[in-house]
């Protein structure tokens, strides 16, 4: 693991301080990777019966550490580093091949990713212009022209994977940054790589639902969150429906949303209940934002004001008002729509009331 020395000037002393990650090479985070670990719970748990978290990842395989993606609610740059630390395909062939010698592997493994499924072996083109650069994200507002972000790498090991005889089927359950599979670069050979991954992915490595983290349908949000346009999550959800349709598939594309992100109002939240519905969604995996310490939206929901900015930020914070902005992701529910529309109307919002709750609509839903 190589920690290279930093210094910071504190008055008029330099003053050698610690990097805030270590970057591992390969041959170091493969050493780590190939200790030989039992892959069962901690002792303590003994009689105990099933431990969901255990039961998730029990025959899962990490090939990468850290996110270059810079999310203003997420902590993983913070934990693992904003630089990807890959694993060699030897190294993650030969956990594969343990996994399957398990006693209870029945031939499918549930994980095969890291904190973002599509990162392996992605690096800057010229790393010293990365080690210089102070950009929190990679891939946001664009994606950096430094970054290479061929999927050639990973189609090659999932392939391999595939062709273990004692693998069924292995899955990607790690999020899918789409916004990198749908770039357009300046290397044609780059581009079809990125999109045979989404097809190679869609066609073998899915249990029938893709997995994807849109968070927002609002772009004013998204940029608050440094995430990709909604735009893009609407060409992603064609090109699904495409692959499936000549891959003779019926998948469905889950998408995750979040709800009282700083930034995020009951008009954002209305305006993401039509989006999804006009694209015959109906939303499941959803959460309320959590404060995450050492992140920039968690300094915005406890200050109120944008720390590079100064800029007031609203964020809804008690009870009644996260509740007002969740109930708008089960709008399709009784439950719910009487509220919905009573504070829409409390609003003078009766076009989005309209909108929501007309009587178009298609019975094809997701």
């Amino acid at each position: 693991m190589e920690a290279k020395k930093l210094v910071q000037r504190i008055g008029d002393k330099k003053v050698v301080v610690n990097p805030p990650w270590p970057t591992f090479k390969e041959k170091e985070i493969d050493r780590i990777y190939d200790l030989p670990y039992t892959r069962l719970p901690h002792p303590r748990y003994n009689n105990k019966g099933v431990i969901p978290a255990y039961e998730m990842i029990r025959h899962s395989i990490n090939i990468h550490r850290g996110c270059f993606g810079g999310c203003t609610f997420c902590t993983i740059s913070a934990h693992q580093g904003k630089f990807i630390a890959s694993r060699s395909e030897k190294s993650v062939l030969r956990e594969v091949e343990k996994v399957t010698e398990m006693p209870d592997f029945k031939g499918y493994i549930s994980d095969l990713g890291g904190p973002s499924a599509n990162m392996y072996k992605m690096k800057g083109i010229h790393e010293e212009i990365c080690r210089k650069c102070k950009r929190p994200s990679c891939i946001f507002p664009s994606v950096c022209k430094n970054l290479d972000i061929n999927h050639k790498p990973m189609l090659d090991l999932y392939e391999k994977v595939r062709h273990n005889p004692k693998v069924k089927k292995a899955f990607i359950g790690s999020g899918i940054r789409y916004d990198m599979i749908l770039e357009n670069t300046n290397d044609k050979e780059v581009n079809a790589n990125n999109r045979k991954y989404l097809r190679e992915v869609i066609k073998h490595h899915v249990s029938g639902r893709l997995k994807v983290a849109p968070e927002h349908s609002s772009d004013e949000v998204l940029k608050f969150m440094r995430k990709p346009s909604f735009k893009l999550f609407e060409e992603l959800n064609q090109e699904f429906i495409k692959i499936n349709k000549e891959e003779k598939l019926n998948q469905q594309l889950i998408p995750y949303f979040i709800s009282s992100h700083p930034g995020s109002k009951s008009e954002d939240m209305a305006n993401l209940a039509i989006q999804t519905k006009d694209m015959n969604f109906k939303l499941e995996q959803v959460q309320d934002f959590t404060p995450t310490p050492m992140t920039l939206a968690t300094v915005v929901y406890y200050s109120g004001y944008h720390p590079y900015t100064m800029e007031q930020i609203y964020t809804a914070r008690n009870k009644n008002a996260k509740e007002q902005q969740r109930q708008f992701f089960f709008w399709y529910k009784k439950e719910f729509r009487n509220k919905i529309i009573r504070d829409l109307k409390a609003k003078g919002r009766e076009d989005l009331v309209k909108q929501l709750f007309s009587k178009k609509q298609n019975n094809d839903t997701k």
